[in-house]
């Protein structure tokens, strides 16, 4: 079956469909990771975009629910040069094309990624409509263009558990996690790391988590606009001032920062993919490290008198780390979860630890 992806500056490309048939718009943006496309398809923070894969074969290993990232894909259409027709790793429960199909997700496979992907880092980050429906070029340009964007959007109510709930009842230290559209593995890091997890909903009250009596609180990634989501700003804002320990990531980052005073901004194609450089600045070391987001903290917008910037991207210098001058409250921009990607910053869920552990003491 034929497909068609449209976007909204004219462009468009021709190619073929795997997975489910239909229609469906969203902000077009590319990954530059080589593996781990069933951790991109279910990261909840793609809400609403339709993902590119810059490498070319998409899909030999499968699809095992071991290595999801959540409930289910998000992705509004996923795109690649080509589907593999063949699954060869003894996990895989289910092909690429199988799982879009029962997902209702529609893949375009065919398409020069190469190029496509040159233009969206000349274009930037565009809307965009993917169908095996509406084959007119004119059509669906005008309808890419008409299509709602992502600034200023709450996705996070799409994504996020809309009740508290027990991801594990034992360990040292009680964290409450505010779940923007958190990953798994932050919860199995969490687990791991020793610590008992209430995760709370995007739109959870101070007084909602102040009731676990929480040793730490933990601000995850999600989709959209950080600017989209006050009422999470606002009650990180609160429970930042109870001094309690705290770590953000992602647009977790970006929630902390607008508490903060800060600004944020839209960057103009984003960072997403496992191989983007990070600098520590206290000791200059350099992190490979794994990053999906589209908005970021404006590194001007921060009052260096109350934070301190931690993290900086080598590739462009935009803000990739900071923490509270008096409160135990830090966060960063990139994945330390590592999924998939490089493990050079699980140090970070160590750092978390330490916080509380600081707190406990003091108390005692």
């Amino acid at each position: 079956m034929k497909a068609l992806l449209a976007l909204e500056d004219g462009t468009y490309f021709f190619g073929t469909s795997f997975g489910a048939p239909g229609e469906r718009a969203g902000e077009l943006v590319f990954n530059t990771s080589m593996t781990g496309y069933q951790e991109i398809l279910t990261d909840p923070s793609y809400r609403g975009q339709i993902v590119t894969m810059t490498y070319p074969l998409i899909g030999n290993y499968g699809v095992n629910e071991e290595d999801f990232e959540s409930r289910r894909p998000w992705v509004e259409g996923f795109v690649v040069k080509e589907s593999s027709k063949i699954v060869s790793n003894w996990r895989a429960t289910a092909s690429l094309s199988d799982f879009l199909k029962d997902n209702g997700i529609i893949g375009i496979e065919g398409v020069d990624t190469r190029g496509l992907t040159k233009h969206l880092r000349e274009a930037g980050a565009l809307k965009a409509y993917i169908s095996t429906e509406d084959l007119d070029p004119v059509s669906l340009v005008g309808r890419a263009a008409e299509s709602e964007g992502l600034i200023g959007r709450d996705l996070v109510k799409d994504v996020t558990n809309g009740e508290t709930s027990e991801w594990c009842t034992n360990g040292s230290y009680h964290v409450a996690a505010i779940d923007c559209g958190i990953k798994y593995n932050i919860l199995r890091l969490l687990e791991k790391a020793g610590c008992r997890v209430t995760v709370f909903p995007a739109n959870a009250g101070t007084e909602d988590i102040l009731s676990i009596k929480p040793d730490g609180v933990f601000v995850s990634n999600g989709p959209g606009d950080p600017e989209g989501v006050p009422y999470t700003v606002n009650t990180v804002r609160e429970l930042i001032h109870m001094n309690i320990p705290m770590f953000g990531i992602c647009l977790g980052q970006q929630i902390i920062g607008l508490a903060l005073g800060g600004k944020t901004f839209k960057l103009k194609y984003g960072h997403r993919g496992g191989n983007h450089p990070v600098m520590k600045l206290d000791d200059k070391s350099v992190a490979i490290t794994v990053q999906n987001h589209g908005f970021c903290v404006d590194i001007d917008s921060i009052d260096e008198s109350i934070v301190e910037i931690t993290h900086i991207n080598l590739n462009d210098q935009t803000l990739e780390g900071i923490k509270h001058r008096e409160y135990p409250v830090f966060s960063v921009q990139f994945h330390p979860e590592a999924s998939p990607g490089p493990h050079d910053s699980l140090y970070l869920f160590r750092q978390f630890i330490d916080l509380m552990e600081k707190k406990r003491a003091e108390k005692n």
